[in-house]
């Protein structure tokens, strides 16, 4: 049982449920639903549960997000598509969360040596909300990368749900449309949708390529929890 609850057989086991989930998804092709439409038949608050539901593991098996969203959309329609996609989002990104800091939290930060990590680690700790937050809103990292980044980090359970269901609406309802309106692509509704998806890609890189150098930490940042001091010799006189 000690052997079982030593950090790096959880986070072996964690890698090993994620391959399985990569595997259940390949075989299930959640694509289908994109030409295949849901099963006939079956009351729309179920289905947009059920939906949310296989949309949260898709997720945590590091399936996109943009293709369950057009597929929320054209599947459900703009409302309940959204509704779908959307909860959908809170619980993969919840599933991976919890994942990650029951299962992999004490064996990674040992190596969050990197000075990119580092900064990282330090931005989640501290701003928690603000830092997930600005993430889905400009989607530049990836969406399961940033849910086990977080989970490593120090970031509490409530910031990091309410700013990933806060800041993933904008960017999520623009697929969602496009999906609900894909048959007629000439329609002001895709127009819109994609110009939206295409200017926040846009926006997010130029955020991205011009704030990068806000990850490095100062010379005077202290070191993370965990990590020695960096000692320099002072220098001798003559």
């Amino acid at each position: 049982m000690s052997l079982l609850l030593a950090p790096m057989a959880r986070l072996a086991l964690l890698v090993v449920l994620l391959v399985a989930a990569g595997v259940c998804v390949l075989l299930y092709e959640p694509q289908r639903l994109l030409s295949q439409g849901w099963p006939p038949g079956l009351p729309v608050g179920t289905g947009v549960l059920l939906f949310a539901a296989a949309y949260g593991v898709c997720t945590a098996a590091f399936v996109p997000r943009p293709l369950l969203n057009l597929a929320a959309g054209a599947v459900f329609g703009s409302q309940f598509g959204l509704v779908a996609a959307v909860g959908g989002t809170v619980v993969g990104a919840g599933l991976a969360f919890g994942l990650g800091r029951v299962m992999g939290q004490e064996a990674l930060r040992p190596y969050l040596r990197g000075r990119w990590l580092e900064a990282a680690d330090g931005q989640l700790s501290r701003h928690g909300f603000r830092s997930v937050l600005a993430v889905r809103i400009f989607p530049g990292v990836p969406f399961a990368a940033a849910n086990y980044l977080a989970a490593v980090s120090r970031c509490g359970w409530f910031p990091f749900l309410l700013a990933t269901a806060l800041g993933t609406v904008p960017n999520t309802a623009a697929y969602v449309i496009a999906g609900a309106s894909a048959s007629s692509p000439g329609s002001p509704a895709f127009l819109v949708s994609f110009g939206f998806i295409a200017v926040s890609g846009a926006v997010a890189a130029a955020v991205a390529w011009r704030k990068r150098h806000r990850l490095a930490p100062s010379a005077g940042a202290e070191p993370a929890p965990g990590h020695p001091p960096v000692v320099t010799a002072a220098p001798h006189g003559p």
